[in-house]
């Protein structure tokens, strides 16, 4: 890998978005209108969104920045880009790290933004500090990216990225202790929600409301979260084609 090709990359990537204000409004904007919906929706019980207010702020930014680096990566592959690139003499890590780099910059302006709106605006209530809450949700939209770099390599159109949601996002969703806590379900659903990024998120999220101090649970999931992130990128510069099959 070479620094100056993934910071050219970078650059790159986030000149396209700039002139894609849709993209840019979806990772953004999504989250926090879906935090204030969900604000409203609970309006008469408050504790309610203290209970599940923080694990959706880790959860939504996910799901944001895996649809949209999904699409935006196969968009480059469909349309020759990748293809043109990858003849350079740009190895396939400078590519992903260069993609990577780019939507976590905007990882971090999200999740500061939806991390600002719940605790500030709606009211989120938690006893931990916003840094811990706020170092979660960016940790989070990141594994969302490294996801979205992945799977993109095994979709043949922009509808393919969007239906690899079902199976990536959604049973990570149901597993990962937000409707249930997770040592009350089947043990083989535990065991298999043990194994999948989302449920740390969520736990790490909780550790932040339920405790002053930073406890070893909380480094262990976040850790956790960001190993994931970093493996799932080496696994998409693994699987990265120059062609769409």
């Amino acid at each position: 890998m070479n620094s100056a090709r993934t910071l050219a990359t970078t650059a790159r990537v986030l000149r396209q978005l700039r002139h894609d204000p849709r993209s840019i409004a979806l990772m953004l904007l999504v989250p926090c209108l879906m935090l204030l919906l969900l604000r409203y929706v609970f309006d008469g019980s408050p504790r309610t969104f203290d209970t599940i207010g923080a694990s959706l702020l880790g959860i939504f930014p996910l799901i944001t920045m895996f649809l949209v680096t999904s699409i935006a990566t196969l968009r480059e592959r469909t349309s020759g880009t990748l293809e043109r690139l990858l003849a350079l003499p740009l190895a396939k890590g400078d590519l992903i790290a260069g993609y990577a780099l780019a939507f976590g910059l905007l990882a971090i302006v999200q999740s500061a933004l939806a991390t600002g709106l719940a605790l500030w605006l709606l009211g989120l209530d938690v006893v931990g500090s916003p840094w811990l809450l706020l170092l979660v949700a960016l940790l989070d939209a990141l594994l969302g990216t490294a996801l979205g770099l992945f799977v993109s390599a095994f979709a043949a159109s922009e509808f393919q990225a969007v239906q690899f949601m079902p199976a990536v996002i959604f049973p990570q969703l149901l597993l990962c202790g937000l409707f249930i806590a997770r040592d009350q379900m089947h043990p083989v659903l535990e065991a298999i929600s043990d194994a999948l990024p989302m449920s740390y998120a969520v736990d790490g999220m909780n550790e932040v409301l339920r405790h002053t101090d930073i406890t070893a649970d909380f480094i262990r999931d976040a850790l956790v979260v960001a190993g994931c992130a970093l493996l799932v990128l080496a696994l998409g510069a693994a699987t990265l084609r120059r062609r769409t099959a």
